[in-house]
């Protein structure tokens, strides 16, 4: 998630101060992602140093308002126009915990594997038991906090479809046989990456280092 992105996007619609940016901020992702105030000013901050706002002077309330620049308002409209680039899935924890527990030796990665899927059937059902935050079915803030929501328990559904192949794939493969003992060979520096397909990657090929 971009706050810095997020801030300009808000600020390109007019100035705010910090505490009505969070106030803005939250209304428009359902309160998923809170922004302590600190956290908005220390962006604020890199923000004015990157010439991507400018810092008014405090009205009568102490509220000290920010203004976009016209570079801050080109790099909002470039974030909102740019796809967002997953990382690359060979770079995910858990997949790389499960791929690490499956080749080592007196490790029981369907064990592993279990207690995941308990966790993240949970986390599933906890989605879903969501309480509505009490918003007019309709509103803008109700329509961002489904929007979020969605998001979240379509994420978690992909989870466990992915553990489901991950332990069918398992079980073709019993672990001792795929067990791998830590290598004699002494790795050569320098040796040339390997790349992984661009579909793995999510675009473009990634080198991995050998």
């Amino acid at each position: 998630m971009s706050v810095r992105q997020s801030l300009l996007a808000i600020l390109d619609q007019g100035p705010c101060y910090g505490y009505q940016l969070r106030h803005e901020f939250d209304r428009r992702t359902g309160s998923t992602w809170p922004l302590n105030v600190g956290q908005i000013y220390n962006t604020l901050e890199r923000l004015e140093r990157d010439g991507l706002v400018q810092r008014g002077e405090a009205d009568e309330h102490g509220h000290v308002y920010w203004r976009i620049t016209a570079a801050g308002s080109a790099e909002a409209a470039r974030w909102l126009a740019a796809p967002v680039l997953r990382a690359p899935a060979t770079r995910e924890e858990l997949a790389v915990k499960l791929a690490v527990a499956a080749t080592l030796p007196g490790v029981d990665a369907a064990t592993i594997l279990r207690s995941q899927r308990d966790a993240s059937q949970q986390r599933l059902d906890e989605l879903r038991r969501t309480p509505s935050p009490g918003l007019a079915a309709g509103s803008p803030e109700d329509l961002a906090w489904s929007l979020v929501l969605d998001s979240l328990v379509c994420a978690a559904e992909a989870e466990l479809r992915w553990l489901d192949q991950a332990e069918a794939r398992l079980a073709q493969h019993p672990h001792p046989e795929m067990a791998l003992e830590l290598t004699t060979e002494r790795p050569k520096r320098g040796r040339p990456a390997k790349t992984l397909p661009s579909a793995v990657a999510g675009g473009d090929p990634v080198a991995v280092p050998a």
